[in-house]
């Protein structure tokens, strides 16, 4: 018995909602923040090093593809109109990713983008390049836009005003009723279960837009435009063959899948009834079941890169005699700050500490993850480290990608705590703006929900829009 319980509740867990959303979230900024940042920095070389000027030509690429089958929509025309498009698309994804907008289009655009930059010229990238190159494939099946992000903030006010009406309603009915001498209605609508038993029962639509669950929601008007142009691109592309087989069923796999979410949650707002809930019950199991499963691939990914970094530098000998940091502050490519590399290079205790304690925290990292304390240690240390790499070797991008990938390790009472302080951040700045210094009327914070029939995915727990923003 005991045994049956602990697996319920473990699977209770997987199906029942998405794990980590402040994990995800803060994954999903970092690495949009971290491309668009690339690729602003980048923008007077853009075609040097990804476009018609490059050395890497189009016809070299063009061989590489056929012989890789690699994706990137460069090798669709060699025109540099055509490049300018996917390089400023690329750009708008990344931002859309780190807002949140439509995120679920949007991490397909990131996706596109990334793989077609960074496929069109192999020879360009680094260490951090190939993190941002996979992370951009597994974001695509998570839910990492539960939180801090402009989707969960519109499926708030959207519930918000739908269950404003909601009530409304019942108070019409009800004043009425009593108007006519007889009984108040059990409930608006002829259900005669209380408004919030076991679950909200206003319409989580409001104007055509669904909220599945918190921050993921289904697309309003916006969103179905997004996806009708993404599937005229691709049926394009498929009938011009420009996509080999696999690529080609994978993206429809993709527009399938999201069109028929949208239909899903489309028809319960409107017809409702317990099959059609039941169906959207499944599909929230089978998205939550998607995204818990690829956040355990990031995080084992995550100690793959540390693990597999430790020991190999173990088997060098500049690590093993303390000296291998040295080196680098002494390389005029890797020095943007030739003083301070200097300073610390001439001090050898300060090498010898940071070299063996660099070997140390990546091999004992992964080891460390079933103990908390020493886990957000060691942690605290390799993002020092990456800041370190960022301002003394000049790899900021790297470090950033780095940064993110462990961000999914970090704990959620810090994420919690950093959220509320952004927040009041900035609210001390949109006060100290013309015309900010006038207050909004304050907002009842909406009833707790729980995880009944009407959003069977939602724990009562789960995060709502921005952190300390309860209000949308």
């Amino acid at each position: 018995m005991r045994v049956e319980r602990c697996v319920s509740r473990g699977l209770g867990k997987v199906t029942g909602y998405a794990l980590g959303p402040y994990q995800t979230a803060i994954v999903r900024i970092g690495f949009g923040a971290a491309w668009l940042f690339f690729l602003l920095r980048e923008w007077p070389h853009r075609h040097e090093l990804y476009g018609p000027d490059g050395p890497w030509s189009f016809g070299l690429g063009k061989q590489l593809i056929d012989s890789n089958h690699a994706f990137t929509v460069l090798m669709w025309a060699s025109s540099g109109s055509w490049f300018e498009l996917v390089y400023l698309v690329a750009m708008a994804a990344a931002a859309a990713m780190v807002l949140g907008w439509h995120t679920r289009a949007a991490t397909v655009l990131f996706m596109v983008g990334v793989l077609s930059l960074q496929n069109r010229s192999v020879f360009m990238g680094d260490g951090g390049d190939n993190v941002i190159h996979l992370m951009s494939l597994y974001l695509i099946l998570t839910r990492c836009s539960q939180v801090w992000s402009l989707d969960a903030r519109r499926a708030h006010r959207s519930r918000s005003r739908a269950e404003t009406r909601a009530d409304a309603a019942r108070t019409d009915a009800s004043a009425g009723a009593h108007g006519r001498g007889g009984n108040p209605p059990p409930h608006a609508g002829g259900n005669s279960a209380p408004p919030h038993a076991g679950g909200n029962s206003a319409p989580a639509s409001v104007g055509g837009s669904t909220a599945s669950g918190i921050g993921d929601p289904v697309a309003g008007t916006g969103g179905v435009v997004l996806w009708a142009v993404l599937g005229a691109i691709l049926v394009g592309g498929t009938i011009a063959g420009a996509m080999t087989t696999g690529w080609t069923l994978f993206f429809w796999a993709l527009w399938v899948a999201n069109a028929a979410w949208w239909c899903v949650n489309k028809a319960v707002a409107v017809r409702g009834g317990s099959g059609l809930r039941e169906l959207r019950t499944v599909c929230d199991i089978l998205a939550n079941l998607a995204h818990n499963g690829v956040l355990l691939i990031i995080m084992v990914e995550v100690c793959l890169i540390y693990s597999t970094a430790g020991w190999y530098k173990i088997q060098g000998s500049r690590w093993q005699d303390g000296t291998a940091v040295y080196y680098p502050m002494n390389l005029d490519y890797f020095t943007p700050w030739p003083e301070l590399s200097h300073l610390l290079a001439g001090n050898g205790l300060m090498v010898f500490l940071v070299t063996y304690g660099t070997v140390i925290t990546q091999v004992a990292f992964p080891f460390t993850l079933f103990n908390r304390r020493v886990k957000n240690v060691l942690l605290a240390m390799m993002i020092m480290e990456h800041v370190g790499i960022a301002v003394l070797l000049g790899l900021p991008f790297f470090s950033m990608a780095m940064i993110a990938a462990d961000a999914v390790f970090l704990p959620t009472v810090f994420l919690v705590w950093l959220g509320r302080r952004v927040t009041a951040l900035r609210t001390r700045v949109r006060g100290r703006l013309p015309g900010g210094d006038v207050r909004r009327q304050p907002v009842a914070p909406p009833p707790p929900r729980t995880a009944g029939s009407e959003d069977p995915a939602v724990p009562a727990s789960a995060p709502v829009g921005w952190p300390g923003d309860r209000t949308g």
